[in-house]
């Protein structure tokens, strides 16, 4: 299968002409463009936390409406009636399923706050109904729906907008294009941290969902039997069948800023590992709370991310990025520059470049009101490079093997820094949150090697790698072929 990127798109549209053809709301087969006085028809698909979050902000606009409240949870989807009356002055439909919303002619987008397992059926389904969508970060749960969900969005021309926000930071932009240009001389490292306290989750036996919850459509495309209480509404996060831990959650953002900072004809990364566990919380939970990944590109550059959960006495909140350049120098996250061995930043003026305004929700709106995808400041392309980025360091820590918690656990070969590295983020999980090295372990993920183009692993652990790449799915929630869609 074609490895399609954004660039290629945006030449494809121009030699079709479709920048200019597109029609409301930016597809090819909806009406007429959207007028100065009318408002982008808006379903939210999951209402809750985020989601209101996605309500409240388009309701807001004078440009958007709310016209569908979409969630399998009845209670969820009328609780938040009242803010779309409030500050939208319109009473929206209440559905269960979005595929209701969809068939609606008057709607012109989708915005999805779902759990992770619906992110890019959705995508994909809006995009074959030639509505538009904003998705959540992260845009796919594993690699392969995220490269059908960027095929359906090259072959419909909807626009799609990632939910990865400091996309449409003009700050940020500017920071990673100086990056790019080579300000500071060649990246090296380019560093996520998700390091923001968390709590266990403890036990929730299986048992019948509650009445107000469609469990048959909460669990859509999810391979899971039986409901338990941890999974609704929030939990469903530290589990791998619906969720994919805080590396791509809190960590999709800081992971797309990483992956943004690497140079931009590297698509995806060669190799891949990760190590970590899950330390002290002894509850229902099934992804790490403590993790140290590497993903290294075909041109030498490196990601490195920690992912660090488990509260303690003066615990140290670090949901940030660094880089690291090839001469010993550094930056930090507000823009510091440290030369070789200088403890004393310097601060940075960057060269502005220009993004789509707005924050992350006008930017699309405002794509989708033009009918220009390439409008959107985290596209269905941008959204897959940043997202895989994750989806292989999990996959290396889920195949990985239990060794005994001490330093020896870190052994990363000819990649210079990573020891060091990984010291910190032991110690810390060590003398800070006190797990003992004589009575706890680490799972350490071999090197997976990762072909960009084919999206599959090759060499070594090939074999159990790529029954990771493609999750299966319930009957009549499928993720359909790549070349399908």
């Amino acid at each position: 299968m074609t490895r399609h990127t954004r660039r290629d798109f945006l030449k494809s549209a121009a030699a079709a002409g479709l920048a200019t053809s597109f029609t409301i709301a930016g597809t090819k087969a909806s009406g007429t463009v959207l007028g100065a006085n009318d408002k982008l028809r808006i379903g939210v698909a999951g209402v809750g936390g985020r989601g209101g979050g996605h309500v409240g902000s388009y309701a807001a606009m004078d440009n958007a409406q709310v016209t569908y409240l979409i969630d399998p949870d009845i209670g969820r989807r009328e609780g938040r009636v009242k803010a779309v009356k409030e500050r939208g002055g319109n009473e929206p439909k209440c559905v269960a399923d979005v595929r209701e919303a969809l068939e609606d002619k008057e709607l012109d987008a989708i915005s999805v706050a779902t759990p992770n397992h619906w992110h890019s059926l959705m995508v994909i389904w809006a995009a074959q109904a030639k509505k538009h969508c904003y998705v959540e970060k992260p845009a796919s749960h594993d690699v392969y729906e995220g490269r059908a969900a960027l095929e359906a969005w090259k072959k419909y021309g909807v626009v799609v907008q990632h939910g990865t926000q400091q996309r449409s930071s003009a700050g940020r932009a500017a920071q990673i294009k100086a990056i790019r240009d080579g300000m500071f001389g060649k990246l090296k490292i380019s560093y996520g941290y998700c390091c923001k306290p968390r709590s266990g989750i403890g036990f929730k036996e299986p048992g019948d969902p509650p009445a107000n919850l469609d469990w048959d459509l909460w669990r859509g495309p999810a391979v899971i039997d039986q409901f338990h209480g941890n999974y609704v509404h929030y939990n469903w996060h530290w589990f791998w069948k619906t969720g994919n831990g805080d590396l791509n959650n809190q960590g999709t953002h800081q992971l797309d800023v990483a992956q943004w900072a690497i140079a931009e004809d590297q698509t995806h990364p060669c190799r891949a590992m990760a190590l970590g566990g899950r330390f002290k919380w002894e509850d229902q939970g099934e992804t790490p709370n403590t993790m140290f990944g590497i993903a290294e590109y075909p041109n030498g550059q490196f990601v490195f991310f920690n992912v660090r959960n488990v509260n303690y006495k003066d615990y140290k909140r670090q949901v940030i990025n660094e880089f690291y350049f090839e001469d010993g120098g550094w930056m930090d996250d507000k823009g510091l520059y440290y030369k070789k061995g200088s403890k004393e930043g310097q601060k940075v003026e960057f060269p502005s470049v220009e993004i789509t305004d707005g924050g992350c929700f006008g930017a699309f709106v405002a794509a989708c009101r033009a009918g220009k995808p390439e409008m959107s400041n985290a596209d269905m392309d941008i959204a897959h490079r940043s997202c895989v980025v994750g989806h292989l360091m999990n996959n290396s820590y889920r195949i990985g093997k239990s060794v005994p918690f001490n330093a020896k656990a870190g052994q990363f070969g000819d990649v210079k820094g990573a020891s060091e590295h990984f010291m910190k983020l032991h110690e810390i999980t060590r003398d800070g949150c006190g797990v003992p090295e004589d009575k706890a372990n680490y799972i350490v993920g071999p090197w997976l090697n990762f072909d960009p183009k084919t999206e599959l692993f090759t060499g070594d652990h090939a074999d159990e790698a790529n029954k990771l790449i493609r999750d299966p799915n319930r009957k009549g929630f499928e993720i359909p072929d790549a070349d399908k869609v």
